[in-house]
């Protein structure tokens, strides 16, 4: 009698079946994983520069512009990735600011304070967002 060890082809066609079912969940679960790190970074980064901005403004009693808050002595840098940042401060007590990132098409924003007239800034991204608080489309 032969004793014959080892799978079958059948055997071995339904683990490659189960195989390619759990890939087939699996994938798209984890493709959006770097788009999300690239938001968290560029909220990271707004969310530093508003303490940068505050620590601007109690040096200087108004708000930055992007080459006074990337110069010396406050040396304000983004994350990697992390680019095209635009303050714009406003003529009253507050600002605004954007970002982007080289491997996301979503930017983000945000806005502190008033202007001179003493309205809300608005977030140059999203106007419905909160003071102080990063938004990203």
């Amino acid at each position: 009698m032969l004793d014959r060890k080892g799978f079958t082809l059948i055997e071995l066609l339904i683990v490659v079946v189960i195989i390619g079912i759990l890939a087939a969940i699996a994938i798209p679960k984890f493709a959006n994983t770097k788009e999300k790190a690239y938001v968290a970074a560029m909220k990271s980064d707004l969310r530093n520069l508003v303490t940068a901005e505050e620590a601007y403004f109690a040096d200087k009693n108004l708000y930055a512009d992007v080459a006074n808050m990337t110069g010396a002595p406050y040396l304000y840098a983004t994350s990697s990735g992390v680019g095209g940042l635009a303050i714009t401060p406003a003529a009253g007590l507050g600002w605004t600011a954007q970002v982007t990132h080289t491997g996301s098409p979503q930017a983000c924003g945000i806005a502190v304070g008033v202007d001179a007239a003493g309205n809300p800034q608005v977030n140059p991204i999203d106007a419905t967002a909160n003071e102080g608080e990063p938004k990203c489309k």
